[in-house]
């Protein structure tokens, strides 16, 4: 009988049923305890602060504060520890028009209206404070703190530089570029200028070989990051670990930095999982909702698994892609894809100093095809929009694999059911 494999899709999964002769391996990560009491841990970690003073004592004497949450492109459970953090600083004193949150969206789209509303989690909180977007092309939005060490502009929304007490939440999860999202990344390119996201995400940081998931040792990206934070001052993180339930398992709250490297020590070893061999079939996702919502997102799902993929073999992924492709700048970069062609668009990234808006995403997936066929299967994109992916599209995940192993002649297949989250290592470098 075929094996049947669940694999992230959309709000659900896609059942993949396995040829009779494949020998699959699924790649998961550790199953970590579940938190009994997910807010008492919440309210825990506040008052057990990594390098800093209690919350209910960092909170005093505070004028302002401003709160960075990340996205709807991250399941981060705001509804957990925004309440409390923020009843913390009217306990304290500080008057709710002093209190800002704000959605550090980088250079992605805002989140308004019911999206909002679902990403904060709690309607409390939208009508206790003030909840807004990060427009990284308002000039005037930005305080202008000068250049790093590599010539990097850094230039941070107002409302965050200005306020009394700062402090960013977020998710731990492996970063295709950063090494590791959370902690320093909800600051820059989350709340950072269009310029300095285009500098940082330009070919010269892109193309490092220090700069890939998991790493963060000589890494360009989380060097330029610290560089920004250093230049802000004091700053306080939440970082959240969840499972794939998306589950609270673990989280820490503390000095930006101490924080999130306690928080990543805690998953680093559940996350990266030694493989004894690389495939020449690797089957994937985008992790599901909410990163599959673009085919912009789903770029990552396709990184992820190179280390263990076989130059020459095939990597296929799912992803929904409910909200269709992203934005219009993305599609113009993966127009110029398909037009120029992988080299000669490489080529011309290399001769910029500000990469364009959203086009490092195509850059990025210039990696897994230079290396193997990259294949997607979707429901979300329309007959352009396929068009443009660059990559080859397929009506069924069953018969793709198929198609695979004929090619292959090797019945090993990869499965990696949460996509990015799960970062598969082989094990003659772990």
């Amino acid at each position: 009988m075929n094996d049947t494999v669940n694999i992230a899709y959309g709000r659900g999964h896609l059942a993949v049923r396995l040829p009779d002769d494949a020998e699959a391996t699924v790649i998961r990560k550790v199953t970590l305890p579940k938190l009994g009491d997910q807010t008492a841990a919440i309210r825990a970690a506040l008052e057990a602060p990594i390098g800093a003073v209690p919350y209910s004592t960092l909170v005093k004497g505070r004028r302002s504060a401003c709160i960075l949450i990340c996205d709807i492109t991250r399941p981060v459970p705001n509804r957990l520890f925004l309440r409390p953090m923020i009843e913390g600083l009217l306990a304290a004193g500080m008057p709710a028009a002093a209190i800002s949150v704000v959605v550090a969206t980088g250079l992605h789209r805002p989140n308004e209206g019911a999206e909002l509303a679902e990403l904060v989690g709690d309607p409390w909180v939208l009508d206790t404070v003030r909840v807004e977007n990060h427009f990284a092309r308002d000039d005037d939005a930005h305080v202008d703190l000068g250049p790093t060490s590599r010539g990097t502009p850094v230039k941070i929304d107002r409302r965050f530089v200005d306020a009394d007490l700062r402090i960013v939440t977020g998710l731990i999860e492996p970063h295709f570029m950063a090494g590791w999202s959370g902690g320093r990344k909800v600051i820059a390119p989350g709340v950072a200028h269009h310029e300095t996201i285009r500098t940082f995400h330009s070919a010269r940081f892109m193309e490092d070989p220090l700069a890939v998931q998991c790493n963060l040792v000589g890494n360009p990206l989380h060097e330029e990051q610290l560089e920004i934070v250093a230049k802000i001052g004091e700053v306080y993180a939440l970082n959240t670990v969840l499972d794939e339930d998306r589950d609270l398992v673990h989280v820490t709250f503390g000095e930006v930095i101490a924080s999130h490297l306690a928080a990543i020590e805690f998953i680093a070893e559940s996350t990266a999982i030694a493989v004894p061999r690389r495939f020449k079939t690797i089957v994937t996702s985008s992790a599901g909702y909410p990163l599959d919502k673009t085919y912009y997102q789903t770029v990552k799902g396709m990184v992820t698994p190179m280390d263990i993929l076989e130059p020459g073999g095939t990597l296929i992924i799912a992803s929904e892609c409910s909200e269709g492709f992203g934005s219009p700048e993305f599609r113009d970069a993966q127009e110029r894809l398909v037009t120029l062609g992988p080299e000669r668009f490489l080529a011309t990234l290399k001769a910029k100093t500000f990469a364009e808006i959203d086009e490092w995403q195509t850059e990025m997936q210039l990696k897994p095809m230079r290396m193997s066929r990259v294949q997607l299967y979707t429901t979300g994109l329309g007959a352009e929009e396929r068009r443009i992916t660059g990559v080859e599209l397929v009506e069924s995940v069953e018969a793709a694999i198929r198609a695979s192993i004929d090619r292959a002649g090797d019945v090993a297949v990869a499965i990696i059911p949460e996509g990015p989250y799960v970062v598969p290592v082989h094990a003659a470098r772990s």
